[in-house]
């Protein structure tokens, strides 16, 4: 399977998997948030499956090119980058906030922590299923199938502008920035385990932080 197709197929995938609430609709709320767990997580394996099995011949100019590949550096620079995209989330809320004057919340990060609340399940979702989806969609795939005409920084751009959009959220800058940095780290390793640590880990200690607030009747100054 050349890249190009496999990129293909990786989008198909994340497509039905995006939609698939929409079949456990007719169901009680519990299956819904079970069964849409279940495919985020069926999704994340299928895409590693996929990216495992064809890594040898499915590869992208990012990771031809690449030259810090070591599996320590990969690891530290994911860490690290759990903190550095919070800090850019950070940055660019309140740059948002001092324009706007809006309150600096997240609907789509309250409406996800409103759903674990309800079903704990679907914090497997949140910070192990979708990231691991976006990432090889919005990062590899996307940006794999069009820096070859465009090159990678305006296939950044273009991947971190539509994982901005498909996140529905009202704060387009916010998302865009952190899928920009993403592709960042995963142009300087060429593997997309960096930003699939950072992004895995950088959704764990946001949903940890928004329930501690919960449970804690901690309310953020407005």
């Amino acid at each position: 399977m050349s890249i190009k197709q496999l990129s293909t197929v990786t989008i198909l995938l994340y497509g039905l998997v995006f939609f698939s609430p929409f079949i456990f609709r007719p169901f009680s709320p519990d299956i819904v948030i079970g069964g849409t767990t279940f495919t985020y997580i069926l999704g994340a394996g299928l895409m590693i499956w996929l990216y495992i099995k064809n890594k040898q011949i499915a590869t992208t100019s990012v990771e031809k090119n690449a030259k810090l590949t070591s599996p320590v550096f990969i690891f530290l620079l994911g860490i690290s980058g759990i903190f550095l995209a919070m800090i850019i989330q950070a940055i660019v809320f309140s740059i948002e906030t001092a324009i706007t004057g809006e309150t600096p919340s997240s609907a789509n990060t309250q409406n996800i922590i409103a759903v674990i609340l309800a079903n704990p399940l679907f914090i497997l979702a949140t910070t192990i299923g979708g990231p691991i989806m976006e990432e090889f969609v919005f990062r590899r795939s996307l940006i794999g199938l069009t820096e070859s005409y465009v090159g990678f920084w305006l296939s950044a751009i273009i991947s971190s502008t539509l994982f901005s959009v498909i996140h529905q959220d009202g704060h387009f800058f916010v998302y865009f920035f952190m899928g920009f940095f993403f592709a960042l780290l995963y142009k300087m390793t060429g593997k997309i385990w960096t930003s699939i640590i950072a992004h895995c880990g950088m959704n764990t200690l946001v949903v940890i932080a928004q329930l501690i607030m919960h449970y804690s009747n901690i309310e953020l100054p407005k």
